[in-house]
């Protein structure tokens, strides 16, 4: 098993890795918009801050040895299921044909106040 911490400016700032890897398997924990040059957080539109933790997400995996095309699942919590529809659309844009397993989950209010949360499970 190895754990990921870091990958460029986006780090764990909790009890908790940025991923694992283990046989061949990525398990990335719930990214948010942060800005991986800044490790600031990047409050936007629903939008905005799904594509960017979207693309923290890839850059983890990518960090792991593998790629957005090869994720098999993801989980989005979000703060009211009317989010539901653009964050879909974003969600779209960006994997195009890959269609990996998905659950979004309306909830309460995020962490720190953001409007989206993604965790992700990759193979190498």
């Amino acid at each position: 098993m190895k754990s990921i911490f870091e990958v460029g400016n986006l780090k764990s700032n909790g009890h908790y890795a940025l991923a694992t890897v283990h046989q061949n398997t990525v398990y990335v924990s719930g990214q948010f918009a942060i800005n991986p040059e800044t490790s600031e957080k990047e409050f936007g539109t629903i939008e905005e801050e799904t594509l960017q933790a979207l693309k923290n997400i890839e850059m983890i995996i990518e960090a792991a040895g593998s790629k957005k095309e090869q994720i098999l699942r993801m989980t989005l919590y979000i703060p009211d299921v009317e989010l539901w529809d653009k964050v879909d659309a974003v969600y779209k844009e960006f994997f195009g044909d890959h269609k990996p397993a998905r659950t979004v989950v309306p909830t309460n209010k995020l962490h720190f106040g953001f409007k989206i949360e993604i965790d992700a499970i990759a193979y190498i």
